[in-house]
This record gives C-alpha cells, sequence and structure tokens, in this order.
C-alpha cells in the first residue's frame, strides 16, 4: 500500500472518534447521575441511548462535509425508526442537543463546525444516510457509534469504531475507548465502571487507529478540559504481548451468555491450558487489550443462528493484526468483510490471538472440542 494512501481518511476519522468519544463522556456522565429516561430499547432488547444516534449523526455530518455527501458511503447500526416514533419527543430533543453542543466544539478537534445550530430534520436526515449495505465494490465507512451498550449504560468498557472498507478490503480501523486507561491494565475484580463522583476517572480514555500494510498500530490518550487536539497528538506504538505459553495467557470473551457460549470456551480454555480466569468485557474492548498487550486472547462463539455484523469487528480486526496478533474464523480462515453488513461464511466463530503460536493451539482445541459440544 502506497505510505500516503488513506493518511487524509486515517486523519479525520481518528479526529472524528475523539469528537465522538468526547459526546458519549458527557452523555454517560448524564446518564449515571440521573434517570434511564434517556435510554430506549431496541427489537432485539439492547439498549439504545442518547449517545448512538447522536454518535451517528456527527459521525455521519461530519464526513458527508468533509468528502461530500455524494461520496460517502456509511454503513452503520442505528436507523431513525425509533427516534422518529411520537413518544419519543424528548428523546430527540436530548439527540439534537447533544449533537449541536459537540459540533460546537469541532474546531478543538480541527474539524468545522456548521454555520449554525443542525435542526432536527438535519440530523435525522445525517442518521438516514448511514443507510449502506456494504459489499464488495466501492468505499464504505462503517461504524459502531456505540459498541456494548450495556456497558455504557452501566459506566462500563464501550468503544466508538469506525473502520474503511475499500473493494471489500478493510483499509482502516479506529477504536475509541471512553473508558479505558491509559496506563492500567483490564483486571478480573473491576469492569472499569466509573463514578462520576470521581473526577479523576474521567481523565482516562484513548484512541487506537491502524492503516493496513503499515505494520504499526498507535494509541493516543484523549483530550480533556480546553486542550486543543494536535495531530498526533502524543501517539504511541502499540504491539501485541509476546506472551505464547498458554499458562500465562489472559482470554477475553462477551459478557452476555447470549452472545458468546461460556460453557464451550471454558472447554477450549481447559484443553488449551489456560489456567488464568476469562476477563468479561463489553465491546470491541476486548480487541483494544489484545492489540495493546493487555491479554493474549479472545474468543467468541455465538448461539446457532446469532450473525455476526461487520461493525461489531471491523476496526478492531484491522488494528490487532497491524499491532502483529491474528484474527480468524474458528477455522482458521481471514474474516470477509465483503459480503455486506455480515460476516458471512464464518466458521463457528472468531477468535483473535496475539501471535501465531497461540492461534493455532486455539485452532486446535477447537476442532478437538467441537464434536463434543452442543453448540
Amino acid at each position: 500500500m502506497e505510505e500516503d494512501k488513506y493518511a487524509k481518511e486515517l486523519e479525520v476519522a481518528v479526529r472524528i472518534v475523539h469528537i465522538a468519544c468526547s459526546l458519549c463522556q458527557k452523555v454517560q456522565k448524564g446518564l449515571l447521575s440521573a434517570s434511564n429516561e434517556q435510554v430506549k430499547s431496541k427489537d432485539d432488547d439492547s439498549p439504545v441511548t442518547v449517545a448512538d444516534w447522536s454518535v451517528q449523526a456527527v459521525v455521519s455530518w461530519l464526513l458527508s462535509e468533509i468528502f461530500g455527501v455524494q461520496n460517502v458511503s456509511i454503513v452503520a447500526e442505528e436507523d431513525v425508526q425509533t427516534l422518529s416514533m411520537s413518544d419519543s419527543s424528548n428523546l430527540l430533543t436530548a439527540v439534537v442537543n447533544a449533537v449541536n453542543e459537540c459540533l460546537a466544539e469541532a474546531a478543538k478537534y480541527g474539524l468545522q463546525s456548521p454555520n449554525k445550530a443542525l435542526a432536527a430534520s438535519q440530523i435525522f436526515e445525517a442518521i438516514s444516510q448511514c443507510n449502506s449495505t456494504g459489499g464488495p465494490t466501492g468505499r464504505h465507512w462503517v461504524l459502531d457509534p456505540v459498541d456494548g451498550t450495556l456497558g455504557f449504560v452501566r459506566g462500563e468498557q464501550y468503544a466508538i469504531a469506525l473502520a474503511l472498507i475499500e473493494g471489500g478490503e478493510l483499509v482502516l480501523g479506529v477504536l475509541g475507548c471512553p473508558n479505558y486507561p491509559m496506563k492500567e491494565c483490564l483486571n478480573y475484580h473491576q469492569t472499569m465502571s466509573v463514578s462520576p463522583s470521581s473526577s479523576d476517572s474521567w481523565e482516562k480514555g484513548c484512541v487506537m487507529y491502524a492503516r493496513r500494510g503499515s505494520g504499526q498500530a498507535w494509541l493516543q490518550p484523549l483530550i480533556h478540559g480546553d486542550v486543543k487536539f494536535e495531530w498526533p497528538n502524543s501517539a504511541r506504538l502499540i504491539h501485541v504481548s509476546s506472551i505464547d505459553d498458554p499458562s500465562l495467557a489472559t482470554f477475553c470473551e462477551p459478557v452476555e451468555k447470549t452472545n458468546s457460549n461460556h460453557a464451550f470456551t471454558a472447554g477450549l480454555a481447559s484443553s488449551m491450558g489456560l489456567k488464568k480466569q476469562p476477563l468479561r468485557v463489553h465491546s470491541m474492548v476486548k480487541y483494544a487489550a489484545i492489540a495493546r498487550g493487555d491479554a493474549e486472547i479472545f474468543m467468541k462463539f455465538a448461539r446457532s443462528g446469532y450473525k455476526e455484523k461487520i461493525w461489531d469487528h471491523a476496526a478492531g480486526v484491522v488494528i490487532v493484526e497491524e499491532a502483529g496478533g491474528v484474527v480468524t474464523d474458528a477455522g482458521g480462515h481471514s474474516l470477509d468483510f465483503s459480503r455486506g453488513l455480515y460476516l458471512e461464511g464464518l466458521d463457528r466463530g472468531i477468535v483473535a490471538c496475539s501471535g501465531s503460536t497461540l492461534h493455532e493451539k486455539l485452532i486446535g482445541a477447537v476442532y478437538a472440542s467441537w464434536d463434543s459440544s452442543h453448540l
């Protein structure tokens, strides 16, 4: 890949994710210190907050302003259906306020603010424009505005994920992790929940990013207060862990049992010789933990019939791979992001490892364990 190819796209994406993290932190602070009126529930029972729609609107509006609306195709999780309902007027007001408050600060991130506050109709339009279905041709931004909504609502881990696919290939990924500390690791007794009453708990968070083929993944601290964002803003290289002994390895899996077969992963862990308890973490922060060397393995085996969506993995996959890790399905095949909204043709599950030694052992354990399980 040419050295400067996608340089502008990556820089814009990183700036946009930084401003989205700021928006989320403000909404979460309000959510944790107020009632839950700001939370709606989607058909699949996952809660959707003001932050989901607000981030989607902000990202859509900024990308369209910078690259031209006719050049921007966005695959994203949320639609305006719930927001359009007659009983959602308070929710809509909260979204409009959050979006405009966020965009008013765009200059701090080196981005352009609108000339005047956006009307509700413009915000609807921005959210509705995120209606692409991706596919093998063209250029598509892939957005998960708040990945790990349950983690967000509970004050735990969540992520803002933005990736770019061109010609069916992942070309860059940016992952904002507002509650992921810059220095300490995730640990077993604390799922990194935060309380709005302890001010220092908000002085953390980071953004990770990588461009396909560069062999490098980077981490930046989130900015706080009136500090102006500088590119590349104290970015430092990150790399996966060098641990390849299963007995020393840490493995992550989803918190929710509906999205992961914990019994099967426990059996795999045992057969591989993993000694540590699993880290159960909301969202793509699991990919961040591997890219940064805080964990060595992430495995996800969803219930039968569940289809993995591209926005739940795209940004994390490219960052882990460029940081030196390996991400495949459970058969050892690369993930295919060219087939629309879902990771079609997935063999059993998804595994991410810090290196090929652990990856080979894990794939071997899957094959050995699969027939005796009842997924």
